[in-house]
């Protein structure tokens, strides 16, 4: 629908709140919401369309689209990719070599408490 109304947002992913990239049992706070928000606006400066960065304290744990990890393994890519994400307050990064998975945070959780959930 976005596309025939000719949006420019049509061909942007879905995105969930970015209090679902905290890691359980931290505290959500406006801190740590800009925080991945900065991060996540490096990641699509350096033209990863498909990006979550997951807040696990001082470590950011990085996920891009499985098609972009290649592009992504080089020495340039990975220092460009510390520098931005250091530059939002992390102060180690990851790039996770699964790449990106929706709900990703819920690995932690006893497979009991999603059947609940769900």
């Amino acid at each position: 629908m976005a596309r025939e109304a000719g949006l420019e947002l049509a061909d942007k992913p879905a995105s969930a709140c970015l209090s679902s990239r905290i890691e359980y049992g931290r505290e959500v706070t406006p801190e740590n919401l800009a925080q991945v928000e900065r991060a996540e606006e490096a990641m699509h400066a350096l033209g990863f369309a498909k990006v979550r960065v997951r807040h696990h304290g001082n470590l950011a744990r990085i996920e891009i689209a499985k098609e972009d990890l290649g592009r992504a393994l080089t020495l340039s890519a990975l220092e460009q990719m510390t520098e931005g994400v250091r530059g939002a307050g992390f102060l180690y990064v990851t790039l996770d070599t699964q790449g990106y998975r929706s709900g990703s945070m819920n690995d932690v959780l006893p497979v009991t408490a999603i059947a609940q959930a769900s």
